[in-house]
């Protein structure tokens, strides 16, 4: 990915052809796209990075296990294996703020290399950092910049191979280095799916999807990625911890489930078993408004407990939907007349059009099932007062699903923030979260000044509750990462006050770290920490994540 952003040189988001776009910023946050001025790429000439701290004795060494070409020093690498993506980190990167970077990237080939990389490393009491596809956003990848010991910096880009199926039992086994895209193409050569697609599916890999415990668009049929991981391989220093990938095992506290999200500090993910499906016969993703978020949250509830098994349910509120009609490109001849009837067919219906929501419910299986499957949601959403409006937003919606974050570095450009933070919580308080969290928003946006929006969507349903995944957005004042601070900080200590937990498919890092004691109690804290411990007692694995 670019050094200074998301995604990759020449792809970025361009407004002039959304003409709902400019107007929505404008009234949303006071931000005037067509006068603003846009801010110049930045220089990588310009950026101050500390020097390596790697002796030439070791880095010798570790050429030695993987080659000369695989074991790098210079600054683009070293600064692009730094920081994820999350908005500090591009503040940060975009302002050359460096404190510590690695010092040293090695690329393995093998996990026999990964094991002689961390044997290496912890001999010379190095701090090792496994390192995927460079999204994460929770800040797990950063070195802390007290650190005075040489930090490697391990990618595992190398390690890309689906290598074996049993079809059998429905399982493969996947190098942990695989990008999403890459792992797909794979698997469906030989007409299997993982069913795993994060946000972040194109530039993240299956090791940072365990290392993370992600959650995919279609979680609500394939589950979380916890649910689909059924065995691992693990390198630590003086060996390899393996996970069989059994059905199900009564063999004391789950070592499996103590890696799923774990953040390298338990070592370093070379090979996850995971379970993969047949591709569908059929898979499509319809459309639905409902009147307002209440009915909307009751019809995905009834969903969920219902013998429905889609593979989306997603709902936006009335700002995130205002938000997607407004990045919708402009519509024309009949496609522009029946947007039209539809707006004043439910104006005649008594429906406040600032009040709709936007759905997406997702179908796939055999021909039949699916075709029930929809029959039974359609029933359900029409109890709650909902209307269907076909496949045609719902496929525009499957095609554009990975561009969002784009759209975060539009604003960047601009002098503006827009980031994201998600949670989950039981049915009964998905209503009071969300109140808690809009109210906790806009006193941070009057505490700092700033005219600011908050949107939210739910997502990834289970049967006691769901994901409500919140973005925000303001101009940036004097001061961009406190600013940015008082609102994060807000809507966090909202997700606990109102019974949500600190991150539902994001991970810990160092950005909800503050949080964790109140989310698992103290005693959890202690656990954790006492496992972490026990498990890595020179600190080498990523330290002072999760927990310090």
């Amino acid at each position: 990915m670019k050094w200074w952003g998301w995604g990759v040189e020449g792809v970025g988001f361009h407004h002039e052809d959304k003409p709902g776009f400019a107007p929505f910023v404008q009234k949303a946050v006071g931000l005037d796209l067509w006068a603003g001025e846009r801010t110049e790429r930045p220089d990588f000439s310009e950026l101050k990075v500390p020097a390596s701290r790697a002796p030439e004795e070791f880095v010798t060494v570790l050429s030695g296990i993987v080659g000369a070409g695989n074991t790098v020093v210079d600054d683009l690498s070293r600064v692009v294996h730094t920081y994820g993506k999350s908005l500090r980190d591009l503040v940060r990167i975009r302002a050359g703020e460096i404190a510590r970077s690695p010092d040293v990237i090695v690329y393995p080939a093998d996990e026999a290399e990964v094991q002689s990389v961390v044997d290496a490393a912890v001999e010379a009491d190095a701090v090792i950092i496994p390192f995927g596809g460079g999204s994460n956003i929770a800040g797990s990848l950063e070195p802390h910049p007290d650190e005075s010991r040489v930090v490697v910096s391990l990618d595992l880009g190398r390690l890309g191979r689906v290598l074996e199926i049993d079809a059998d039992s429905g399982l493969a086994r996947i190098q942990a280095g695989a990008l999403g895209p890459d792992l797909e193409a794979q698997l469906n050569r030989d007409g299997w799916t993982m069913g795993h697609f994060p946000d972040s599916f194109t530039h993240s890999t299956l090791g940072g999807w365990v290392a993370t415990r992600s959650s995919g668009m279609q979680s609500d049929k394939y589950g979380d990625i916890a649910d689909i991981v059924k065995g691992l391989r693990v390198v630590r220093a003086g060996g390899v911890l393996v996970i069989r990938a059994v059905p199900s095992a009564s063999t004391g506290p789950s070592v499996r489930e103590m890696v799923v999200g774990s953040e390298g500090r338990l070592g370093v993910i070379t090979e996850v078993t995971v379970q993969v499906h047949r591709l569908p016969e059929r898979r499509g993703i319809y459309a639905y408004f409902f009147k307002n978020l209440d009915h909307g949250l009751a019809a995905m509830q009834e969903i969920a407990e219902s013998d429905v098994s889609p593979s989306v349910t997603r709902i936006s509120d009335a700002h995130e939907t205002g938000f997607s009609l407004a990045t919708s490109k402009e519509s024309k001849g009949i496609q522009k007349k029946a947007q039209a009837g539809l707006m004043a067919y439910l104006k005649r219906r008594g429906w406040n059009l600032d009040e709709m929501c936007l759905s997406f419910i997702g179908f796939e299986g055999g021909e039949a099932h699916a075709k029930r499957q929809k029959s039974l949601a359609d029933r359900i959403v029409r109890k709650h007062h909902g209307i269907g409006v076909g496949k045609g937003p719902g496929a525009l919606y499957d095609q554009k699903k990975f561009d969002t974050p784009y759209i975060r570095d539009f604003l960047l450009d601009r002098g503006a923030a827009g980031d994201v933070s998600e949670t989950a919580g039981p049915w009964s308080k998905l209503r009071g979260i969300h109140a808690a969290v809009y109210e906790a928003a806009d006193r941070a946006y009057e505490k700092i000044g700033r005219k600011g929006w908050t949107m939210s969507h739910m997502s990834h349903s289970y049967h006691s509750g769901a994901c409500l995944y919140f973005t925000f957005a303001f101009v940036f004042g004097d001061d961009p990462l406190g600013e940015y601070d008082t609102v994060k900080r807000a809507i966090q200590q909202a997700f606990l006050d109102a019974g949500g937990t600190i991150s539902h498919h994001h991970g810990v890092g160092l950005e909800h770290a503050p949080w964790l004691e109140e989310d698992i109690s103290t005693q959890g804290v202690a656990i954790m920490s006492g496992l972490f411990g026990a498990a890595d007692p020179g600190g080498n694995f990523n330290p002072r994540k999760i927990v310090v």
